[in-house]
């Protein structure tokens, strides 16, 4: 017997083109002022606010609609002074061998190094964490689908989310990052895929003078 499908009738927004070629200019000309920042303010950010950021972060679509993630919010000093120490060790090392001369020489122009101290300046670290599989109340594992992939999107439209209520973000990815799992005492079926410090920008904050890929660069079309 087929298992009866709960469907509710879909209510989207219709425009007319001309609004459309608008409101897609207008959203393209704001996403595109998204910058990664390193340097923040301290000043705190309300938990009301981050919590609405992640929930927006966790309409994003999903294999399966499993929803596979997992978003830690850090705001104890004790511990994002814990991460950082461990994520500094990670990062020295691979400053000082692990990387090649080429990957280097790529991340020169963004004026990275192995320091982090915004871990501790920022008010906010999330640490997003993808669900391998899910464990059941009868510790049974239940597969999850396209993980990596719906954790991305996920984190793409939080990254969206935080631009839009004048914050910045930083993707981290100190590597290995198995001590964040232990720092934060996570399940076993869960890894890290991301550390994001998020707040205000510092009033002396500076950013690398980039330019993003144009049409050309990065539209193939097919017509």
């Amino acid at each position: 017997m087929e298992k009866e499908q709960n469907f509710v009738p879909f209510e989207g927004e219709n425009f007319m083109e001309d609004e459309m070629l608008k409101k897609s200019q207008d959203f393209y000309n704001w996403a595109d002022k998204r910058r990664s920042v390193r340097d923040f303010s301290s000043k705190e950010v309300p938990l009301e606010i981050m919590e609405n950021l992640i929930m927006t972060a966790s309409t994003a679509p999903s294999g399966a609609h499993k929803q596979p993630w997992t978003f830690c919010l850090i705001s104890n000093k004790e511990l994002k002074s814990t991460l950082r120490k461990l994520a500094e060790e990670e990062e020295f090392i691979s400053y000082n061998g692990r990387m090649s001369e080429e990957w280097k020489n790529d991340l020169a122009p963004l004026g990275t190094n192995w320091e982090k101290e915004f871990i501790d300046i920022a008010p906010w670290i999330v640490v997003v964490m993808k669900k391998v599989y899910d464990i059941v109340e009868s510790e049974e594992k239940q597969t999850n689908y396209y993980v990596s992939e719906s954790v991305g999107i996920a984190v793409g439209m939080f990254l969206l989310a935080i631009h839009n209520v004048g914050l910045v973000a930083l993707t981290h990815t100190p590597s290995p990052m198995n001590f964040i799992s232990k720092a934060l005492n996570r399940p076993i079926n869960e890894r890290p895929f991301l550390l994001i410090p998020i707040g205000y920008p510092a009033e002396n904050a500076r950013i690398p003078n980039l330019k993003r890929k144009g049409k050309k660069q990065v539209i193939e079309l097919y017509e």
